[in-house]
């Protein structure tokens, strides 16, 4: 017999099998002889009152023995000789695009302008180490995408636009822990997401699809409003006549060859401002009400701070317990920080994205009239001047002051949590994980002020709401501009494909359809179904 059961537990009874067979014996009322196996289908922690609890959705196998396949495996034939797609991106939106269509017995030929996962990771090295940043490889562009080198959270909200559990099974199938089917939020850590993408790849080079690394895509070929290809550099050209289109959030150079070929594109909202980095234990002792902090049995805390600010939102993104705040530049003259966490997250710090989301809209305004994007919020922002463009200009001018202000090097400016909301200057700064070092700046007076304000706002804000979280025992570290795509490129609710141009298929968070691994994956995904679709 098979039976489920919801239990309400504590941390010391859900780690540990045993202990999950006595208490479902204890409370059912059963011989936990006849217990085979359990096995946990949901694991979340209720950490709001003093005393925590761990909830468990578990399955118990009652005189008799599990399947052996934790995960739901899928196969993937040969498609050699199959008609071909033309995937441009290995990041999660293209990959699980090219899985699809092996799966629907097409043939992805993966077009990737950075390095396989394995030799992007010494250029990133170099960025901490010489303050060097490779435009082709960096924490954004390379096998993976930005998700490979930053954390590897699969927690979405997206649960409306396609099967996350396919895909998580597709991870656990290339690697991944089978926790990740069962944990509220699933993470596989940037120390093990490597490993899982290269294998991805072997399945596509298995399966008889193409991967192309250092292939940079150029132009797309279009030929009477429909696609018949891409080029690259150096002059190579691949033919299909459907196009996935998975660049990711930072490609600017295919942004603006989009816009200056008159190819539909529009601005996007996005959200701005800085990496929040607190002491890992004092996350935990506030987050676990407890001055010991998490103790033996309990993962490094985690918390989620939104309020509203003057209009806006002003909210904590991609938290990373026990984690890094890691230099995200993908050309020069850039300082981006992002932060990562390895599968243990058993680091010294705990750092989250702190923005305030920031509008766009659609209509045009002159280009080339010296306007100040960073300080003039009236003009452009609240008047609703913008064109296609217009948010990335923003985000490329607010990283290039960081730059500026970081000491024309990776090194970051920063300043103490309380400091910066006080306007004061910090004059020595907190040790930190961002290896690349930081530098004393006062942020509060060089952000613009429609962020900087909101943020200190929202600062006093959370801080009233968790005792000890506004310290400067915390830095504020600049700055996080790259939270999502700043453009969305047009296409058809129902087709997927560009509203004017059949078989471009825009994919994934460079697209502006997705915010994170899963459900860029989960694009990737449908963006596959729609090719296959149009191809048949």
């Amino acid at each position: 017999m098979i039976s489920e059961y919801q239990l309400r537990i504590l941390p010391q009874q859900a780690y540990n099998e045993q202990t999950v067979k006595d208490y479902i014996a204890h409370t059912y009322g059963l011989d936990i002889r006849t217990i085979h196996a359990v096995r946990v289908l949901k694991r979340s922690i209720d950490a709001r009152q003093r005393q925590i609890f761990v909830n468990l959705s578990v399955r118990a196998y009652i005189n008799e023995l599990p399947a052996d396949d934790e995960y739901v495996h899928t196969d993937y034939p040969n498609v050699e000789g199959r008609p071909p797609v033309v995937v441009v991106g290995a990041g999660p939106g293209g990959l699980f695009a090219a899985l699809r269509l092996i799966e629907l017995g097409f043939r992805p030929i993966v077009v990737e302008r950075g390095k396989d996962v394995h030799s992007r990771k010494k250029d990133i090295a170099r960025i901490s180490r010489e303050h060097v940043v490779d435009s082709e490889s960096n924490y954004s562009f390379g096998e993976g995408g930005a998700g490979a080198y930053s954390d590897g959270k699969l927690y979405t909200r997206s649960k409306k636009r396609g099967n996350v559990d396919k895909i998580l099974n597709v991870f656990c199938q290339h690697g991944a822990s089978t926790a990740i089917l069962s944990d509220a939020h699933p993470h596989i850590g940037t120390d093990k997401l490597p490993r899982v993408i290269e294998n991805m790849r072997n399945t596509i080079l298995r399966s008889g699809g193409e991967v192309h690394f250092e292939t940079k895509m150029t132009g797309i070929l279009i030929g009477k409003e429909r696609v018949v290809g891409i080029e690259c550099e150096g002059g190579s050209v691949f033919r299909a006549s459907a196009v996935i289109l998975a660049t990711g959030h930072s490609a600017r150079d295919v942004y603006r060859w989009l816009y200056n070929n008159h190819i539909e594109i529009e601005a996007k909202g996005i959200a701005v401002g800085v990496r929040l980095e607190h002491p890992a234990e004092l996350i935990d002792q506030i987050q676990y009400h407890n001055k010991n902090g998490r103790g033996r049995y309990l993962p490094a805390a985690e918390y989620s701070m939104v309020t509203q600010v003057d209009g806006r939102g002003v909210y904590s993104f991609c938290m990373c317990p026990g984690g890094f705040v890691v230099p995200a530049a993908s050309g020069p003259e850039q300082v981006v920080v992002n932060g990562m966490s390895p599968s243990g997250r058993n680091g010294r710090w705990s750092n989250s994205g702190m923005v305030v989301e920031l509008p766009a809209y659609p209509q045009p305004f002159p280009r080339g009239k010296g306007i100040n994007l960073l300080k003039d919020e009236s003009p452009l922002l609240q008047e609703g001047k913008g064109e296609a463009l217009f948010m990335m200009e923003f985000q490329e001018q607010l990283e290039r002051l960081a730059w500026q202000q970081g000491g024309m090097r990776q090194t970051a400016p920063a300043q103490r949590m309380a400091d910066f909301v006080k306007g004061k200057l910090s004059y020595d700064l907190p040790s930190s994980s961002y290896s690349p070092g930081l530098i004393s700046s006062p942020l509060h007076f060089w952000l613009p002020e429609f962020i900087g304000q909101r943020l200190r706002k929202g600062f006093e804000h959370f801080g009233r709401q968790s005792h000890g979280f506004l310290t400067n025992e915390a830095c504020v570290i600049g700055v996080e501009t790259r939270t999502s795509s700043p453009v969305r490129i047009l296409r058809d609710k129902e087709t997927l494909q560009h509203i004017r141009i059949q078989g471009l298929f825009p994919c994934g968070e460079g697209a502006g359809y997705a915010g994170g691994i899963v459900s860029a994956a989960i694009d990737g995904e449908r963006c596959a179904e729609k090719a296959a679709k149009l191809l048949q």
